[in-house]
């Protein structure tokens, strides 16, 4: 029987259940209180534990870009009691991976301490708590590690269960540029400029016991001793380090192009195993090495890399791999504190699953070549900034890339009736954009936007609105800001027809169809009108469901193949990616009939475009009658017959801007022509005749 609980109406029956399964005796729970909105767990009059949602203590994006939230249950010596997911949007556990692997992974955190370090995979800190992975969801657990564990650190913290741990109990450390001189490598190893880390088939096989890796793989008997990665690393940042490595003018270049806070960190290895794989090659992001220093993570993509093949220490030996890792300075990596370097060793167990395990390898600059200033107010182990703030510091380079796009994108709409009547410019300018908007947009950045933006951006109208939760992706959130002033601008037309990164696939791929010349079928006009409200009863059905459970609307928002295109990269079950490559395929034959016809989001950005505030597509009275060119050269049928453009279903190609003006397409603009070369025919004739009438005329 469930005891009776004061209070517990305003927990979920979720919460509730978890509550007592955990502590089945407790007689009180309070209203939450405090900055985190703590519960206090009373019995006999006494305290017995806490409980609180992580999302009211911090939001940390996860493969989604939006959180994963817990209920943490701790007793009063800040032990976790229980931790359990309420909701996540994780697109992999949605479809695809069972869920209750989740739940699984996240019931280990049973009797870890708010005060330990919990690592994901193998660790060589004795004091830090191991658990294994998810197979095929590694993001997905490496960030709930981090919001279990940060979040409980928090609230332990503000209720006094644990003292506030310090990162330092000084200001950064930095290096110092006075101490430069050239050292052989066997000096560089010995005095700790440069750190080792070694493995053997057979220890990487050990690490793997006990988890679903066992036995795959492993190295036969003889083999175990064989060398599976021989690492080294180091800081070049340091002058000593960087000049005896380098050799001067490799030196010199590289500290011109590191900007203040920035550091080169010297990977190289020998083995069987590449500490650089291929990953970042398919998603720019090395998945194989990463550094950690106070908890956080230092991840690297593709433009962090750079290729190092010279090296100059006397004594070095020869390496298979050798890369400069540039840590960039919103990281804000203190050299004068110790990190690791993390070795992600992944075993596949299924066609698109694999565990893994981590190795670590510590490093420490020598005291020689630091600064440490004086001891001031001691600092806290994790940044109280927004976790939107960080986010975008670490993807300037995207959102500037990304806001200079659409800049171009403005400047192209304004000058479109001077660009237009140049069709080959036009026609280069459209390609070229959609391209980057595949590449960039679509594949880079995963900026693809979805029906679930707007589903959950209005259940958050009516809920605790939270800016921080879309500010966590820079990238969606600049998309939708510029796509909801450019609807409400100009309609639609300008997302779909510009920014879409699946329309602007269908539309590139069509394009190309066309030039080797495959035959395009149009849909008779009657049949197509009425094929638009396919999309806008998809929107609806959506929309119904979002109100029972958001979540259950985020399954049958699988209609929209974007996730499967472009945020798993057709990396998943063969029936969704059946399903897009039917889409791609059809719009061989005829152009975007995906967004023309099922498409909710277009469905959704049409509705706001009837109030749109400029119409800067131009028509004649000629235009539908007699006239139907435009009609019949439109791509996506957005041109009724009887010449009126339909914006709730243009896609601003521009292409009937271009006919518009050319005056040897245009039928109207034809026969103004042909009008205007008879007239002057004619008055060329007359001048002809009058001229010879003169001279024909005596003196």
């Amino acid at each position: 029987m469930t005891p009776s609980i004061s209070h517990a109406a305003a927990l979920s029956t979720l919460e509730q259940e978890r509550l007592y399964s955990v502590l089945p005796s407790v007689e009180q729970v309070s209203e939450p209180s405090g900055e985190f909105g703590v519960r206090t767990l009373h019995q006999d009059g006494e305290i017995v534990g806490y409980a609180f949602q992580t999302n009211d203590v911090l939001t940390i994006p996860a493969y989604s870009g939006r959180p994963i939230n817990f209920q943490v249950i701790m007793d009063p010596q800040a032990n976790i009691l229980d931790a359990y997911v309420l909701h996540h949007d994780e697109p992999i556990l949605l479809i695809g991976i069972p869920e209750h692997k989740l739940h699984n992974f996240v019931s280990k955190y049973q009797g870890v301490n708010a005060n330990q370090r919990v690592v994901i995979g193998h660790s060589k800190d004795d004091s830090a708590i191991t658990i294994d992975a998810v197979s095929g969801a590694t993001v997905t657990v490496m960030v709930a590690n981090e919001t279990v564990m940060r979040a409980t650190h928090k609230v332990a913290i503000d209720l006094g269960l644990i003292s506030a741990d310090v990162a330092t109990a000084a200001p950064q450390s930095t290096i110092n540029t006075e101490v430069d001189q050239v050292k052989d490598w066997e000096t560089l190893i010995n005095d700790g400029s440069v750190a080792h880390l070694s493995l053997t088939r057979g220890q990487v096989d050990d690490a793997f016991v006990g988890t679903e890796g066992e036995g795959v793989d492993n190295a036969r008997p003889e083999q175990r001793d064989e060398q599976f990665i021989d690492l080294y690393f180091s800081d070049l940042t340091v002058p000593t380090i960087g000049r005896s490595i380098l050799g001067d003018k490799q030196y010199e270049r590289l500290q011109d192009e590191l900007v203040a806070g920035e550091h080169a960190i010297l990977v190289a290895g020998n083995g069987s195993y590449s500490f650089k794989g291929s990953g970042y090659v398919r998603g720019g992001i090395f998945d194989r090495v990463q550094l950690r220093q106070y908890g956080d993570i230092i991840s690297f993509r593709d433009l962090d890399f750079t290729r190092l093949n010279d090296v100059y220490a006397e004594g070095m030996p020869r390496f298979s791999e050798m890369a400069i890792f540039i840590v960039r300075s919103s990281y804000e990596l203190d050299p004068g504190q110790d990190w690791s370097l993390e070795l992600l060793v992944r075993k596949q167990i299924g066609p698109v699953s694999s565990v893994f395990t981590i190795f670590e390898g510590q490093y420490q600059t020598p005291e020689a070549y630091l600064n440490r200033p004086e001891a001031v107010a001691s600092e806290p182990l994790y940044d109280e900034r927004p976790m939107w703030v960080t986010i975008w510091e670490q993807k300037t380079f995207q959102i500037t890339v990304l806001v200079i796009a659409l800049a171009l994108l403005v400047i192209i709409l304004f000058i479109q009736d001077y660009l237009v009547r140049r069709p080959r410019l036009i026609h280069f300018i459209r390609n070229s954009y959609l391209t980057f908007t595949v590449i960039f947009i679509g594949w880079y950045a995963l900026g693809q936007l979805s029906i679930v933006n707007v589903l959950t951006f209005v259940h958050s109208l009516f809920d605790d609105f939270n800016w921080g939760i879309f500010l966590n992706d820079p990238i969606i959130f600049i998309l939708w800001t510029f796509t909801a002033a450019a609807t409400l601008l100009w309609g639609r037309g300008i997302f779909c027809g510009w920014l879409c990164p699946f329309g602007a696939l269908q539309e590139l791929i069509n394009e190309i169809a066309r030039k080797l010349k495959i035959k395009q079928y149009t849909v008779p006009f009657g049949i197509h009108e009425r094929l638009w409200a396919i999309k806008y009863i998809v929107l609806f059905v959506l929309f119904g469901l979002s109100l029972q459970s958001l979540a259950t609307a985020e399954k049958f928002a699988e209609v929209e193949p974007f996730k499967t295109t472009f945020t798993l990269g057709f990396d998943r079950q063969w029936w969704f990616v059946l399903y897009a490559v039917i889409l791609l395929v059809i719009n061989i034959f005829t152009r975007k009939v995906y967004c023309r016809y099922i498409c909710p989001l277009g469905a959704a950005l049409a509705i706001p475009t009837r109030v749109r505030l400029f119409d800067w597509l131009k028509r004649r009275k000629d235009c539908g009658s007699p006239c139907q060119l435009c009609a019949k050269e439109c791509e996506v049928q957005a041109i009724h017959p009887d010449g009126t453009i339909n914006a709730s279903e243009c896609h601003h190609c521009l292409d009937c801007q271009v006919t518009y003006y050319n005056d040897n397409r245009c039928p109207p603009l034809v026969a103004t022509k042909k009008r205007k070369q008879r007239k002057q025919k004619e008055i060329d004739n007359a001048l002809v005749i009058e001229t010879v009438q003169l001279e024909d005329k005596p003196l």
